[in-house]
This record gives structure tokens, sequence and C-alpha cells, in this order.
């Protein structure tokens, strides 16, 4: 039997869709230890229980916690000073170097020799410095638009660990020698990274695995750098005060994530995670987590065979649409960033692989992170008003969502934002290139007063890294062109009041209704994959019939009014025509067709029936008995009665204006 000391998020959960337990009963149960009296997992494994090796892992809590931190490197005086030299070194040489360049006249902030010379620097001084420059590489706020760009290409490949340490490490944490644990075992690492490194096996039942080992001493490395570092920024963001953001609370939440990275049952509950919310989705694969295999410092997963999206000679050559899998991975991306929140930060292109039977399958689930509701529904709202042109909005948006103070005169950033969007202002929001965006965004939060929160960091991060990967197998493609079908069907679709509100926006100006962007909404949204157009009717109807849609109730009887008033002038002006010319009169005093305002209302509506007409779920045999439930909706009703008395009330007076004239 063995014993691991778990959080209480890693107990047994229940039979996942794919078939089985992913922890199952009759391995896993909870007790209580004895000496300490916390709650932990007990393997009950046939296999390990015939080793008859009985062991305890007593682990520390794997959660970051700086004060705890603090007072431990208080007591170790000798040992942070060793690390404050090894690191001082190399890091003075590049200040000395950035100072002599100030005194010359260079402008440092746009050097890309210097920005070079720091993505070297920090892959040199180790994991927590290369997890610092990747969270750098997405932080406008305090990072020049050429560093950022070099620190995106922050890389955490690092040479491999010696395999007697891993197969020591998976000892420890499964409780047997790795030939007792898996029938095959690569003989060298497939990968090493910064945190870790990832060998090929075989489980005796005959599934293949990858076998993820985490570094040696990697905790002791990683926290006396954040010690270091937070005593740093905190000194910097009293002294400094071209700083605006909260450097110990941005140290803070990196050490949170990395500390996540790091404690593998962490990742595999990530992993499930994913797989309950976007496993559904139609052509994408979450690898299994095998729990009996898994704990702290080794994860076992299911090996994907697939092929990394930008290798697309090999995807063409297994008959793959690698066009298809990136629409595929955008749609995915959607619902993680303004349906669920809870995202893949990382999905580079050795994250992302195409599989052999088409499907687009997700890798590596140590760094996730989630956006909370009122953030997703800002993000949608922003939207809206880009799309309007709406930039005093825009910038009300940004405070909502916390990138600005409350107090922040909000004078000069609205024309600032104009600048940014100035270029696109004769094509589609959905024409433009999110990386040509933020960077212009960048230059300007660097300039003006933003803060920019974690979670918009890492959805940056996430969004520019697919657009680049799908720009590199497509260059006309456009992620926002791909992202408009889902946003729109969240506007008509959504019933929460801000998205309500984001409609009324889209939809009006100065009063009048727009009807050419009703018609682009649901010509876009039609091409959704789970567009439901019975649920748009039905929660349109109840919408405008409840009394937060009155504004809206009230301006669609008058644009009916008008459509029904030009459909009548219409026909009556052609049975007039033909009347005239069957008995032989001239057209003198002919009653006159609806004008051009009325004549546009009208093609306008009989562009919607058709779009309606052609979208998915639209059943003419079905037709009959969704009118009948229609015409019995009290809303319908209502609706009816409004139209139909306004339109009497304009007949009633236009008769009058005629019988006073003549």
């Amino acid at each position: 039997m063995i014993v691991k000391t778990l959080p209480p998020s890693s107990r047994p959960i229940q039979e996942d869709s794919r078939g089985g337990t992913n922890r199952p009963d009759e391995l896993y149960d909870t007790e209580v230890v004895p000496e300490n009296g916390t709650q932990a997992l007990v393997v009950r494994s046939p296999r390990l229980l015939a080793t008859q090796n009985i062991t305890t892992i007593a682990e520390p809590e794997t959660r970051y916690d700086p004060v705890e931190i603090k007072a431990y490197y208080k007591n170790r005086p000798l040992q942070v000073l060793r690390r404050i030299f090894a690191v001082l070194r190399p890091t003075l040489s590049l200040a000395f170097g950035l100072w002599w360049d100030s005194r010359r006249g260079i402008v440092v902030k746009n050097d890309r020799r210097r920005a070079n010379q720091l993505r070297e620097l920090l892959t040199q001084l180790g994991p927590a410095y290369i997890k610092i420059g990747q969270a750098l590489s997405t932080r406008p706020d305090l990072v020049p638009p050429m560093y950022l760009e070099e620190l995106t290409r922050l890389q955490d490949q690092l040479p491999p660990f010696p395999n007697e340490i891993a197969y020591q490490f998976i000892k420890e944490e499964l409780g047997a020698p790795p030939e007792e644990v898996y029938a095959e075992l690569s003989s060298q690492p497939i990968a090493a990274a910064s945190l870790g490194q990832v060998y090929k096996g075989k489980l005796k039942t005959g599934e293949e695995v990858a076998v993820k080992v985490q570094r040696p001493d990697l905790r002791e490395r990683i926290t006396i750098d954040l010690y270091i570092l937070r005593y740093l920024a905190a000194w910097v963001q009293r002294r400094v005060k071209r700083v605006r953001s909260d450097l110990v609370g941005i140290l803070d939440e990196l050490g949170d994530r990395i500390f996540e990275e790091m404690d593998y049952i962490h990742e595999g509950e990530n992993a499930e995670r994913f797989f309950q919310l976007y496993g559904h989705i139609k052509d994408i694969y979450v690898p299994k987590i095998y729990w009996e295999y898994t704990n702290r410092r080794v994860l076992t997963m299911e090996w994907i065979n697939g092929i990394k999206l930008t290798q697309t000679e090999e995807i063409r050559a297994q008959g793959i649409d690698a066009r298809y899998l990136i629409e595929v991975g955008v749609q995915c991306s959607l619902r993680q960033l303004l349906e669920h929140g809870f995202f893949h930060a990382d999905p580079h292109p050795g994250n992302l692989l195409a599989m052999p039977d088409g499907k687009l399958a997700y890798l590596d689930f140590g760094m996730m992170s989630e956006i909370k509701p009122p953030q997703r529904y800002g993000l949608i709202e922003a939207i809206v008003h880009v799309v309007n042109r709406d930039f005093e909005g825009l910038a009300k948006d940004y405070v909502k969502l916390d990138f600005l103070s409350p107090e922040t005169d909000l004078t000069p950033i609205i024309p600032a934002f104009s600048r940014v969007f100035a270029d696109a202002q004769g094509a589609s929001v959905a024409e433009l290139n999110i990386k040509s965006i933020t960077d212009e965004l960048s230059a300007l939060m660097y300039e003006y007063p933003f803060r920019v929160p974690p979670y918009y960091a890492l959805i940056i991060r996430s969004l520019v890294t697919l657009e680049g990967i799908a720009i590199y197998i497509d260059p006309n493609f456009k992620v926002l062109s791909e992202a408009y079908p889902y946003v729109s069907k969240r506007l008509l679709t959504d019933p929460a009041p801000q998205l309500r509100a984001s409609l009324q926006d889209l939809l009006f100006k100065d009063g009048r209704f727009r009807w050419n962007r009703l018609e682009n909404l649901l010509r876009n949204a039609r091409n959704s994959q789970d567009y439901d157009l019975n649920l748009v009717l039905n929660q349109g109807i109840d919408f405008l019939a409840s009394e937060r849609g009155a504004f809206i109730r009230d301006k669609l009887v008058d644009e009916s009014v008008n459509g029904l008033d030009a459909l009548s002038k219409n026909v009556l002006h052609n049975f007039t025509y033909l009347l005239r010319e069957r008995v032989g009169l001239t057209a003198v005093n002919e009653t006159p067709a609806a004008t051009v305002e009325q004549q546009q209302t009208l093609e306008h509506i009989k562009r919607i029936l058709n779009i309606l007409r052609e979208t998915r779920g639209f059943d003419p045999a079905q037709l009959a008995p969704q009118v009948a439930q229609l015409l019995v909706n009290p809303g319908v009703q209502r609706l009816s009665q409004q139209v139909a008395s306004r339109f009497t009330q304009k007949a009633i007076a236009k008769l009058i204006r005629q019988l006073l004239a003549s």
C-alpha cells in the first residue's frame, strides 16, 4: 500500500465519457494519516501491492506562499547571497551595456541587440527567469514593444538531466522502479523543458503513454529566485514612479502559476476539466490521464501520435486539412475565452497536434488560466464598441476590465484608441490582424497609465500564438473573421443583460434601427456550429416582450409599421397602375409608391427572411407548428397588437390628411 498526501481536489472522481474511471475506486481510497491527521489518498493497486512494498511519501504543500518562503530564507542569508552573486555577474554586464548605450544617445527601448541579449540572459539564469521572461512577453505596460517581440521567442528548452535521477523520482513517486511500473520506457527523454522532461513508455496493459518527470531541486531553485525578485520588485515599486503596475502582485501571480505547473496532480486535474468542458467539440481530442501512475513529480498520460500544426507538408501528406484544424482550434479557443472562461494559456505548436484521424489534440495542461464572467462579457462589449467605432465606450470598457483606474482621465486616451484603429476605418473588424492590433495597443499601454491584468496577458499570449500558427498555415487566415460567427451567435442568444445592452448598441445609432447590422449578425451566426434558430426566435421574443426589451420593441414596431406601409403602398401602386392600364386611363394622380427609405426597409426585411430560410434548423415541414406556437406566445400577441394599432393609426392619419387636402 502506498500513501500519498494529496489536496482535497485530488479525490477519486466518477466515470468519464471515454469509458472507465479516471481514478478507479478499486485503486484509490481516502484515509487519515495518524501522524499528522491530514487527509490522504491511499493507492490500492494490485500491481503495487504485489511488490509488498509499503512506503509513506510525506510531501510538503505545493502551493505558493510568499510569507512562508520569506520566513525560510531570512534564516539562510549565505544561501541567498550566493544566488544573488550568481545572478548579478551576467545581469550587471547587461545593465552596464544599457547604461553605456543611453550615454551614447542610443534609444535603448528600440535596440534589438540588447533585447536579444536579455533573452539569452534569462535562458542562462534558469527556470524561474525563463518563466518570468515568458510572462513579461505579455506585459506591454512594463516592457517596450521591441523587448516584447524578442521575449516572445524565449524558449524553455534546456539540456536533459540524468536518467538515474528521473528513475529515482519514478520510484519515489509511484512506489516501484520504472521496470516494474512500465513495460517499456525510452532510453533517453524525447523532450526536456525548464520544469521537467518527457519519456515515451508503454504500460503493462499495452497502452502507449508519455511519462513526464520533474527536474531535481526545482522547487528550491525557483523559490529562492522568487524570494530575491519579490524583494527587488517591492524596492522598485517604492522608488520608481514610472512603474504603475503592482510588481509584487504580478510576481505572486507568476509564483502561483509556476507552483501549479510543478504539481503534476494539478496538471492532470486541468486536463480532465478541459476534457469535460471542451472534449465534446467536434474534432477536439484531449489525452487521458492514468492516475495510477501519476503523482506530484511524475505524470503519465496517453501518448498522442500526431504532427505539429506547423509541419504542413507532413500533414498534407497524410491527407489532413491543416486549415480546418486551425478553424477547429479557433472555435475551441472562443469557447474557452468567452463561454466557460477556463483556457489553455500556452497553445504553442508543440502543444497542438494533428492526429492521423483528422482531429486536433491539445497537450500540456500545466499553464491554464481562468476569466470570470464580468471579464468575459466585458471582452464582448469591447468588441462591439470597436465594431461601432465607439472609442469613448471602449475606453470605459478598459476601466471596467481593470486596465485603467476609475479616476484616470480618459480625454487623451480616447483619440489614442481612434489612432490605433485608424488604418481599419475602411475595413471590417473581421479583417483586422490580432498581432497588429496588440502591437499598437502595446505601444499605447506603455505610454499611458495602463495596468495589464494577469488574465488579459495570458489571453493575448494565447490568441497571438494561435494566430501565428494560423498565418503560418494560411497567410490569408483571419482569426477575427473566423470568430465573428461565434460572437454573433452569443449576441443573439445570450440573455445576459450586458450582452443585450451590447446588442442594442450594435443595432441602433442615433435612435435609428440599422437593418444591415442585423443582417450581418444573422448571416454570421448561422455559420456557428451550435447555432439554434429556434432558440434565437424564442429568446428574442421573450426578450422583446420583457421590460428590458422595451426600447428595441418600440423601435422594431416602428420599423415593422414602415415596412408594412411600404408593402401596402407598393401593392396599391401596382394595382392602380394595372387598373388604369386596362381602362385606358393615363397615370396622372397615380397613387405614389413607397418612399426610398421605406423601400429600403422592405428590402432589408426580405433579405432577413431569406437568411432565416437558409439557416440550419429552418424546416418548412415544422414551420406550421412553430408558427402556431408563436401565435399563442403572449409576447408575440402583444407585439402583433402594437404593430396593428400603430399601422391603423398611421392609415387613419393619412386618410384624414388626404381628406383635408382635397
